[in-house]
């Protein structure tokens, strides 16, 4: 940046304040940006990253302060005149419609319904042309269900870029990508800032802070409690400070395993669209060990979370549990066989958003004793529980009766990692069970799983984090178009040598079938 660039603020946000109820999400909250920077923004699930990006926005409106995009104030609850003031936000959870081509998805919104046709050649060679310049490339016609994480996030992006954004908010934006998808992310970001684009970087991921921050902006309890340059500090650093104390990452030991409590056998199930089902994949889980599933998205792994969790059953092969074969499979029978699913999406599987935390709370048990009596709920235990999870695992809302969707996605996650981690499971499917969860809920995710382990419980954890997957795994398997490596013992494997299992090779037919 120029020294005329430096100078120029952007963006301003002046002591901003908003309460939801007793929970105060942002306190007097203010900030700056300026032109061609890129500053992270920083702090626990809860901390009011997201109200205070959702505020800039227009989607939420602060109880008082003040926003200005280019020395202009904005008008207080207005998404279009945020638009117009050449804001744009990439949120956590993509907002496309699948059904819809990337032209379509890009262009919705920006043009009359009459000159859907006239305008196509012109939109079409703007969008080539702003993908070209960004490293964006993705297929104008090709339809979005079609398309993977990475790509719907570069439409995403167009999709700002074509309202001729100067301001990029980034909402957790690595949550759902692979290193390589990152590593493209990244490089058509500092494109974008050498082009004078100024970016708010929302993220948990602190190696990545570090790799593309200029300035560092932490909230805790939605007081801002740091403002410095990227250069003037380090990862531990900036963790302590987002929690307000030392973090440490747990202790891990190697497991000692036992028997089997579930098998499968040569099991095979269909593909689905373009997501692969499972090919002739034989696995063991075993008492008092995790099981590390690494893999690109997309080769399978929810072929074998669905099939795990009783949503699946399988076309060829054989489920067996405590070496019993399962003849009718379905989530109620893995439920009552102990089998606990942390799922992949927390919003789609769950939880029923209009629910209030004590209703999720029981989603999976709310028919069995102590919450159910002959078809009549005892609420009371149930919003005992939820209490009980709430101070547990440190979930940050005002209280059991709220909304579950008014809650951050890592609130939610911790409320379904208590209904799953207190129901003292004997299989936990734990499918990205970290996204979106801030250093210290990380750390205390991962004692959770360890101690569940260690009291007995097989656990399968499907991550795309290969360091979490190697740090945690005491055997791990790679998974690539359905297909299952050998397993491999912990550190046995560097990520160089996973990597290649991952990119599909190694499997040579006799390896397709091992265990």
């Amino acid at each position: 940046m120029t020294a005329n660039d430096e100078a120029q603020v952007v963006l301003r946000l002046d002591s901003i304040t908003k309460t939801f109820g007793a929970l105060t999400a942002n306190d007097a909250v203010s900030l700056s940006l300026h032109k061609g920077e890129v500053i992270a923004l920083l702090g626990e699930n809860g901390a009011g990253k997201t109200t205070l990006m959702n505020i800039l926005f227009g989607q939420y409106t602060a109880d008082s302060g003040t926003v200005e995009v280019m020395g202009n104030a904005l008008p207080p609850g207005n998404p279009r005149a945020a638009l117009d003031a050449g804001v744009g936000m990439v949120h956590q959870h993509f907002t496309l419609a699948e059904g819809m081509t990337v032209l379509e998805n890009v262009t919705l919104g920006t043009r009359s319904l009459w000159s859907l046709g006239t305008d196509r050649a012109a939109a079409l060679a703007r969008i080539t042309k702003l993908a070209a310049d960004f490293k964006l490339s993705v297929d104008p016609d090709a339809r979005i269900g079609a398309l993977t994480v990475g790509e719907r996030q570069r439409v995403e992006i167009l999709k700002a870029l074509y309202r001729d954004a100067r301001i990029l908010i980034l909402d957790e934006p690595t949550a759902v990508l692979t290193p390589q998808e990152t590593d493209d992310l990244f490089e058509t970001l500092r494109k974008a800032v050498a082009l004078g684009l100024s970016i708010v970087f929302i993220s948990h991921k602190l190696h990545e802070v570090m790799a593309i921050s200029d300035r560092v902006l932490i909230l805790r309890h939605g007081k801002l409690v740091h403002e410095g340059r990227t250069t003037d500090t380090d990862r531990h650093d900036l963790a302590a400070r987002m929690v307000g104390a030392e973090v440490a990452a747990p202790k891990i030991a190697k497991g000692t395993p036992g028997p089997a409590l579930m098998q499968l056998v040569d099991v095979s199930t269909p593909d689905e669209g373009n997501a692969p089902g499972l090919k002739s994949l034989t696995l063991d889980l075993r008492a008092g060990q995790i099981t590390g599933l690494a893999g690109v998205s997309g080769n399978g792994q929810a072929a074998l979370a669905g099939l795990i969790g009783g949503l699946r059953s399988p076309t060829t092969g054989t489920l067996m549990l405590n070496g019993e074969t399962q003849a009718h499979w379905s989530p109620r029978t893995a439920v009552h066989n102990g089998i606990a699913r942390i799922p992949e999406d927390r919003h789609k599987t769950g939880t029923i958003a209009d629910f209030d935390l004590t209703e999720n709370a029981i989603l999976e048990c709310y028919m069995d004793a102590p919450y159910s009596t002959r078809g009549w709920m005892h609420w009371q235990r149930a919003a005992e529980f939820t209490n009980e999870i709430i101070k547990t695992y440190d979930v940050r809302c005002p209280g059991p009766t709220t909304r579950i969707r008014l809650l951050s996605g890592g609130n939610m996650q911790k409320l379904i990692l208590g209904r799953v981690l207190e129901a003292s499971p004997r299989i936990i499917l734990a499918n990205q069970p970290v996204r979106g969860l801030d250093i210290g809920a990380v750390n205390y995710v991962h004692e959770r799983l360890l101690e569940a382990r260690d009291g007995g419980a097989a656990v399968i954890l499907i991550s795309e984090d290969l360091d979490e997957i190697m740090a945690l795994s005491d055997v791990i398997h790679v998974i690539s178009e359905g297909r299952l490596s050998p397993a491999f013992a912990r550190g046995s494997m560097t990520p160089a040598e996973l990597g290649i299992w991952m990119a599909g090779h190694g499997f040579e037919p006799e390896h397709a079938h091992a265990s």
